[in-house]
């Protein structure tokens, strides 16, 4: 070993002065800060200044010591690779020998620095690390216990996979009765540290936790009535998963957990009642739901309700300041959700899996508005929907009398948790609810100008919550005093009710659809006002509305008057935002179903918005580029920008129709889109495949010189699509290349038959093919068919049985129909492919209920020259083996 490591004084106190300025509030200071520290990091040796500072200069005060680890920390994340090993040999042996320091602090410094390294794939280079962690745990001081404990649990969340993989010889094996053993420790840290670890392993099933599962939930159970709030939530939290992952266990206890999570529920504190108000949100998801929890049903609500009644208001409410009138003021930017594209092809499910999961650990203080407002009312609310959807108006029963209470007290935080509830509980007991709405929803539309912003806010929602009903009812009854209230609260003076109004509106729009017809100027008078009071983060959501308003009444938006209200405002934000503003996505978005909505309408504002989209396409290839040749020099380009452009392209070609085509002629998108359609993202391939569909529609004869290489592509996309695992997206990613062949393709498909051909065959027959997939490749089939009978019929013997089974199930339509002239033209070329499959081709031509009368004379022909092909008594032979009514359907219709 070298000797130790010694830091120059001067240096020392350089890097000392730099982390007490860091620490000032003034921006520009801590920018110059920032500058220096960036040079430092040239020098080797910076990174060993900085865990000196860390772990041996006890003089320091905490504060200092803990940002010297921090800033430690990030270098480690970004550069780590590049440290000598001197250094991270120094790093490593100061982080072990510190893990117990007497600050809580720097103990938790230190455990931060040790996972990060940890995770940055050192767990295979740092073998000591494990072993040593699990044998400070035995030490007969406290902090080097409760040290090592915290670093064991930040490791155990960062890198639970690889801990149970070969590659480290599992050492699994030995951490998880390790840890059992601490869950009796006098020390309510070390217990809740000790449940914390092993939570860790619950939803993966892990083998060397499920070996011990026994001892595990008894060792719970033990710890049920812990006087530490922390060991109470772990309980919770892990009877949650378990209920998940190993009910057959629960079960024998079934009863006393749920008395016990009934009493959680009610915890005193807050945490560990959010926990247990998440075990009814999953036991709703069980099967045996409904058995277990009936004789607890009336109990389950009323605490559900309680707890549900008063929690989190008043902290919600000195949040607020009390400002019931906050439109003027600006939003705070951090409260501003990241939001993702929903591409129009497949709604991503980005929604709550971690994509924030970058963040340093510093930046996550939870502001009651951002990501984690997920609080006990909501929980408790969640619950309660799912236990209507489960007991449906069994539960209304236990509910009604509670809620007649609490809809009309006098006091407004009462009556806000009643609204609440009654929102909640909409879906599942919408039947045993419909006597009541009546004399509910005119008493909530009242609420709507309630004079508390809350009250008024969550009106919205459940008003939003019943929109079904309300439309379904004549329009002057109910639809026209909602809407007219609706559309006053879209111009609240409280930002917390616009938002709300918003949503509920957008939501009544997607219900009433035309309904909305009659009372469209007086809703865009309102939208289009709300564009000059809103703040930036409501802003977003009245894209949302105004797009959904477009999609709800379609061409009826298509009237000069309308144009002139909706379109200048909307161009006015286009060209103030800059092409590199996420807000251009929901803008997009909404113009995107405008485009649609207006056709012809929306021609005077194309060519800038078509300009716009392409250029924000090429933008993003060209950094694509960039960044792959060069990924030191530039950044990875936001991919979103170019799915939702292509996306509009896509609405312009669909709204525009033939219009579109001197657009197209004057750029070079046809270019643009074939390099989108080879791009790795699976969305962008699937927005430019789109495209290439909605294109092909609107001018072919652009489209056509590169049908041969989009075919190519097209089929590419498939083969790596079927390789993918088929999960959902894939799916629906994959129906989509297929748009090509809903187009006039005519003989000049003959050069791709045999390529696209091969290919096609291979997905109609392997089995667990999605339903959606199986249908667009058998409509393929059929019109390439169609156009090319001589190079397809051949094939027909490989693909007719799945072909007929999966059109069987579709509806009449156009698409059906081209599908069936295809096969019906290559059974005249290749009636030897059909015969040992006719009987499933009879099943298919009876599931027409109206087909057009030539297609119906193609079918009699086939139907009548096979029996006469055959005689008579060998058809009705054939004809015996027919379930009754498809033997009466072809007598009916075909004569047969």
């Amino acid at each position: 070993m070298e000797c130790e490591w010694k830091p120059d004084e001067q240096g020392l106190q350089q890097i000392l002065q730099l982390l007490k300025e860091s620490q000032s509030p003034d921006t520009s200071t801590q920018r110059s800060v920032q500058q220096r520290l960036e040079q430092l990091n040239q020098y080797p040796d910076f990174n060993n200044y900085l865990i000196f500072v860390l772990t041996k200069l006890k003089s320091e005060d905490e504060p200092t010591r803990s940002l010297s680890g921090l800033i430690l920390k990030n270098n480690v994340k970004a550069h780590y690779q590049n440290f000598p090993n001197g250094v991270s040999d120094f790093i490593k042996s100061e982080c072990l020998q510190n893990i117990g320091d007497s600050s809580p602090l720097i103990r938790a410094t230190v455990g931060i620095l040790i996972t990060t390294i940890a995770s940055k794939g050192e767990l295979q280079n740092w073998p000591e690390l494990l072993p040593k962690l699990c044998l400070l745990l035995d030490s007969e001081d406290y902090n080097t216990c409760e040290g090592a404990f915290g670093a064991l649990q930040k490791i155990c969340e960062d890198s639970a996979e690889i801990l149970d993989s070969d590659m480290l010889d599992r050492p699994l094996n030995i951490m998880i009765p390790k840890f059992l053993q601490f869950f009796k420790h006098n020390s309510p840290k070390i217990r809740s540290h000790a449940i914390a670890c092993v939570n860790q392993f619950i939803i993966s099933r892990t083998q060397a936790l499920m070996l011990h599962i026994d001892p595990f939930i008894e060792n719970l159970f033990a710890l049920a009535a812990d006087e530490e709030p922390e060991v109470r939530k772990n309980v919770c939290r892990a009877l949650v998963m378990l209920l998940e992952v190993r009910l057959d266990r629960l079960l024998p206890h079934m009863h006393n957990i749920i008395e016990y999570m009934l009493q959680r529920t009610q915890d005193q504190d807050e945490n560990v009642a959010l926990e247990a108000c998440e075990f009814w949100l999953t036991l709703a998801e069980q099967p045996v739901c409904k058995d277990v929890l009936c004789g607890h049903l009336s109990h389950v609500t009323n605490d559900v309700l309680t707890t549900h009644k008063f929690s989190v208001f008043i902290p919600c409410m000195c949040h607020q300041g009390d400002i019931e009138e906050d439109e003027a003021i600006p939003d705070n930017e951090q409260d501003i959700r990241p939001r993702f594209h929903r591409s129009r092809t497949v709604a991503q499910q980005h929604e709550g899996d971690g994509i924030e999961e970058e963040e340093d650990e510093e930046d996550e203080l939870d502001d009651d508005d951002t990501i984690s407002d997920w609080n006990l009312r909501k929980c408790s609310a969640a619950a309660l929907d799912v236990l209507a959807n489960v007991f449906r108006d069994d539960l209304l029963l236990h509910i009604l009398p509670l809620l007649k209470e609490l809809l009309f007290h006098p006091e407004w935080v009462v009556k806000e948790s009643g609204i609440l509830v009654l929102g909640a509980i909409a879906e599942g007991c919408m039947q045993g609810m419909i006597p009541y709405l009546p004399e509910l929803i005119p008493h909530l539309i009242q609420c709507l100008s309630d004079k508390k912003a809350l009250v008024r806010s969550i009106t919205c929602w459940t008003l939003s919550r019943y929109a079904h009903w309300v439309v379904s009812q004549p329009p002057d009854i109910y639809l026209k005093p909602l809407m007219t209230e609706l559309l006053k609260r879209i111009l609240d003076s409280n930002k917390r009710v616009q938002e709300a109004a918003c949503s509920a509106f957008a939501t009544l729009e997607e219900e009433a659809c035309t309904e909305l017809v009659p009372y469209l100027a007086f809703i865009l008078d309102t939208l289009v006002f709300a564009f000059s009071k809103y703040q930036h983060k409501n802003l977003l959501i009245l894209y949302d509305a105004i797009g959904t308003l477009a999609d709800s009444v379609g061409h009826h938006l298509n009237k000069p008057e309308y144009i002139q209200m909706l379109m200048p405002p909307l161009i006015q934000k286009w060209n103030q935002l800059k092409d590199e503003d996420k807000d251009l996505f929901p803008l997009l978005e909404c113009l995107s179903s405008v485009a649609t909505a207006l056709q012809s309408g929306f021609l005077p504002y194309c060519e800038p918005v078509y300009q716009r989209c392409v250029n924000l396409v090429q933008k993003t290839l060209a950094q694509a580029m960039l960044h792959q040749s060069q990924p030191d020099q530039y950044e990875a380009p936001d991919k979103d920008f170019m799915i939702v452009a292509l996306d509009l392209l896509s609405g312009l070609a669909e709204g525009l129709g033939g219009t579109i085509e001197q657009l197209v002629a004057r750029s070079n998108i046809l270019t643009l889109m074939y390099q989108c359609m080879q791009d790795k993202m699976p969305e962008v391939r699937q927005s430019s495949f789109a495209l290439l569909g909605d294109l092909t529609k609107a001018c072919f004869q652009h489209v056509k010189p590169c049908i041969g290489m989009s075919i190519e592509l097209t089929v590419k996309d498939n083969l790596i699509v079927q390789q993918c695992n088929m999960d959902t997206q894939s799916q629906q990613i994959s129906s989509h290349p297929f748009s090509l062949s809903q187009h006039p393709l005519g003989p000049e498909m003959q050069p791709y038959i045999a390529m696209v051909l091969h290919q096609l065959v291979e997905i109609i027959n392997r089995p667990n093919t999605p339903k959606t997939l199986l249908e667009n490749t058998a409509i393929t089939i059929g019109r390439l068919g169609y156009v090319c009978p001589q190079e397809v019929a051949p094939m027909l013997q490989q693909f007719i049985r799945p072909w007929c089974t999966s059109l069987r199930n579709i509806r009449d339509n156009e698409e059906k129909d081209s599908a069936f002239r295809g096969i019906c033209t290559m059974i005249s070329v290749n009636p030897g492919g059909v015969v040992q499959d006719f009987i499933f081709f009879c099943d298919a031509v009876a599931s027409w209920v109206n087909p057009k009368d030539d297609l119906r004379d193609m079918f009699c022909k086939i139907l009548h020259g096979f029996k006469n092909q055959v005689g008579e008594e060998n058809w009705r032979r054939f004809a015996d083996q027919f379930p009754m009514p498809l033997k009466e359907r072809l007598a009916t219709f075909y004569g047969v």
